[in-house]
């Protein structure tokens, strides 16, 4: 392993404080919570698997799994336009490209009910999972 100098010791210190803060996040273990005397707290949310809505609930995940993606490649976009990396054609196709994807993305919406803030899944203590509109 190669010593990084005096940088290895605060990398380290670095990486355990941010597994601690992980760790903090998730319960208690049933086992400590029954030694402690307490009861294991109630799931926050259950899944609902309602043969009805399965099928919208499906398509809720993996369009919000699509609109994570088309968000990560639109900053993306945005940081290779800044570092001047395209050229002008390649920008507009870029644009033309990620302006069509965001009108098909809200066309699968309305056809399975959803909006764009229902594909914000909340993820507790962590916050949702897409950043906030502006």
């Amino acid at each position: 392993m190669p010593d990084d100098g005096p940088r290895a010791p605060r990398r380290l210190e670095e990486v355990a404080d941010a597994a601690a803060r992980a760790f903090r996040l998730l319960p208690a273990p049933p086992q400590e919570l029954a030694a402690a005397g307490s009861r294991p707290p109630a799931p926050a949310r259950r899944i609902r698997a309602d043969p009805d809505t399965v099928e919208r609930d499906l398509m809720k995940l993996v369009l919000t799994l699509v609109e994570l993606l088309r968000q990560l490649m639109e900053r993306q976009a945005l940081h290779r336009v800044d570092q001047g990396d395209l050229t002008e054609d390649e920008e507009e196709r870029l644009g033309a490209t990620l302006l069509l994807l965001h009108d098909r993305m809200v066309g699968l919406c309305a056809q399975y009910g959803l909006s764009m803030k229902d594909l914000n899944l909340d993820l507790g203590p962590l916050g949702t999972l897409l950043p906030p509109d502006e």
